[in-house]
């Protein structure tokens, strides 16, 4: 992941510094302490490039490749950082056991999840007690489950993320209002972490009906010259949560042998005057010695939900809690305890309508990176849930906030190689249960061909019934479908479907026994459409010469003539033409069913017998009438 968020909502302290010449760098143990100074200022991307001039192969000091490991693991570059830690515990196997863990998740996101199940063993026998070794011991060929287990959500591009720059942590409230932390104002001064500019909160507002963002615009009062943002605002619009860094109140140690600033990521509260932010201020408990960041507002404003390492973590950065009082005061931090939080990292809370906590973690079981997880606050029974795909990757997926109500949410995620938000909508299933029965007797047809078809009428999927008569498909409530139904001595049967909401619903299809109608030596078949201009047989023909096939073969005495008829809105030659060619098509079609050409005449008359005879004048109606196939008995 492009680090930005990291910088200022992960690690714990920040930075700023004169910049240095480096164009006089000669000797290695200059090149070091610089490389070691930027590193120390988070600015990963030149840091890596001083890093690189002191490989020097086999003779290259364990040091310096951990080092660059550890630099391109910030930068979240999975291949370049695995293969440094590969090369760093290659040169000293006894490696802190969380280089090995590092190690293993950059692996995981990689896609290469056996040889990250080897390194994670090793780091599980170097730190057999910890809460994610004892999780992977448990099960530590997870990935498949992962893989398979029902998707909750679908996403989108949301068409409103900067083609260069980072865009995350999208909150809608009430009114429509997006707010978001964005590094997209290039007059910033740019962060040495990834080389963008600092973080600024921006707002737009969300046309619904439309599906779009318009008006995207900083909030100018909350932006400072260094990151702010993300944000969370009440449910009434009135009160904003934001993260911020201390020199916003001029808190901050001074590091005069490196020339650093160090500051800490805080948390400040906003009031909304109907017109802007003001009356900003600090929480209570903020403070120099740990980060408090990335902060969420329950949907009933009684409870701030952030992540901290104050005193009392777990691992890295913890979700923690503290009660919101009716008179404005904060109550006490709360920890949410080890079934949410790790010896690894969990940030980016965010409370959903149903009071389910989502929340980003690298600890708990994912798919490498930051995964999005859910809890259920009301259950107290409840276990920490990984979201699954498509919503989890490889990368880093850390930050999802969604919206019952508007059936929309926002999820930020660097599968592209930047942050960008997606809009995220729940998956609405619809079960169909459909039994298929005849429809004389109500007996129940075993073996039937259940075919799914979308809306323009291509074929998903074709099952077929079991000992009960019963073929299941589960579809998107959203879209339109319909079924085609066949079986051996049945009229196949078209059931067009409506849209029904999530859940399961029973669907009866009843065919008709195969009684052949036959009017003035013609069998009665529903229309044949071809395409227009085109002499191919389509689906929904395929669907009714497959009556004339069942027919044909319960009667092997019988022989037929196919003729085919156009409408005059053609030339005669070219009516003509394409006719005949439709004809020797469908004939061509019965003969690949396993019906003897001997048995079959085909003969296409263009215009010339009209079965509504209404000249130059025919409606459309008229028209289509005399657009037929039809089939004649020629020996029964």
């Amino acid at each position: 992941m492009k680090k930005i968020y990291l910088s200022l909502l992960l690690i714990g302290s920040l930075y700023t510094a004169q910049a240095q010449n480096t164009a006089f760098i000669h000797n290695a143990e200059e090149r070091l302490k610089h490389a070691d100074n930027l590193f120390k200022r988070y600015e990963f991307v030149e840091a890596a490039e001083h890093y690189k001039k002191l490989v020097r192969g086999e003779k290259t000091d364990s040091y310096v490749v951990l080092q660059l490991a550890e630099t391109y693991y910030n930068l979240f570059n999975t291949v370049e950082s695995a293969k440094w830690y590969a090369k760093a515990i290659e040169l000293n196997p006894n490696q802190d056991a969380e280089v090995y863990y590092k190690y293993a998740q950059m692996l995981k996101a990689s896609g290469r999840y056996d040889t990250s199940n080897k390194i994670m063993k090793k780091f599980s026998d170097l730190k057999p007690e910890d809460s994610r070794a004892i999780d992977y011991l448990q099960n530590p060929d997870y990935i498949p489950a992962l893989r398979s287990q029902e998707a909750l959500f679908t996403f989108e591009d949301s068409r409103m993320n900067h083609s260069q720059f980072s865009d995350f942590g999208g909150i809608l409230t009430a009114d429509n209002t997006l707010y978001f932390a964005s590094a997209r104002d290039e007059s910033k001064k740019k962060y040495g972490w990834n080389d963008q500019p600092f973080l600024n909160v921006y707002a737009a507002t969300y046309v619904s009906d439309e599906d779009k963002f318009k008006d995207i615009k900083p909030v100018d009062e909350l932006n400072t010259k260094h990151h702010d943002g993300p944000t969370t605002v009440t449910a009434d619009g009135q009160t904003m949560f934001f993260a911020t860094e201390s020199f916003r109140g001029g808190k901050y140690e001074k590091d005069k042998k490196n020339r650093l600033k160090k500051g800490k990521v805080s948390v400040y509260r906003a009031k909304y005057s109907g017109k802007k932010w003001k009356d900003i201020e600090p929480v209570p408990f903020n403070s120099p010695d740990y980060m408090v960041s990335n902060p969420a507002v329950s949907p009933d404003g009684k409870m701030l939900y952030f992540a901290s390492d104050m005193p009392g973590t777990v691992g890295d950065m913890d979700i923690w809690r503290v009660a919101l009082n009716e008179d404005g005061t904060y109550g006490t931090p709360e920890n949410m305890g080890t079934i949410v939080n790790t010896e690894g990292r969990e940030s980016f809370p965010f409370i959903s309508d149903d009071d389910k906590l989502i929340f980003a973690s690298n600890a708990h079981k994912g798919f490498g990176g930051l995964d999005l997880y859910m809890f259920d606050l009301t259950d107290p029974n409840a276990k920490v849930r990984n979201i699954g795909d498509p919503i989890n990757t490889a990368k880093d997926d850390f930050h999802l906030s969604f919206y019952t109500d508007k059936g929309v949410g926002f999820l930020s995620t660097n599968r592209v190689g930047r942050d960008d938000i997606y809009k995220v909508r729940p998956v609405c299933v619809t079960e169909m249960v459909i039994t298929v029965k005849d429809q004389k007797t109500g007996a129940i047809l075993k073996d039937a061909q259940v075919a799914i078809l979308d809306y323009d009428k291509n074929v998903i999927e074709t099952r077929f019934t079991d000992s009960y008569g019963i073929v299941r498909y589960d579809t998107d409530c959203n879209k339109v479908f319909a079924l085609q139904v066949t079986s051996e001595g049945y009229e196949s049967k078209d059931v067009e479907l409506q849209k029904w909401g999530d859940g399961k619903y029973p669907i009866d299809v009843e065919l008709r026994p195969i009684e052949m109608i036959v009017i003035d030596k013609k069998i009665i078949l529903g229309d044949v459409y071809f395409e227009f201009d085109k002499a191919n047989i389509t689906q929904q023909g395929a669907f009714e010469l497959n009556k004339l096939v069942q027919i044909m073969q319960r009667n092997p005495g019988m022989k037929v003539k196919i003729e085919s008829h156009t409408d005059n809105k053609g030339s005669d030659v070219y009516n003509l033409k394409l006719s005949d060619e439709r004809a020797r098509s469908t004939m061509q079609y019965v003969i690949s069913k396993g019906i003897n050409g001997s048995r079959l005449q085909a003969r296409g008359y263009g215009e010339s017998v009209p079965k509504v005879d209404c000249g130059t004048g025919c409606t459309p109606e008229q028209d289509a009438m005399n657009r037929r196939s039809e089939f004649i008995i020629t020996q029964e």
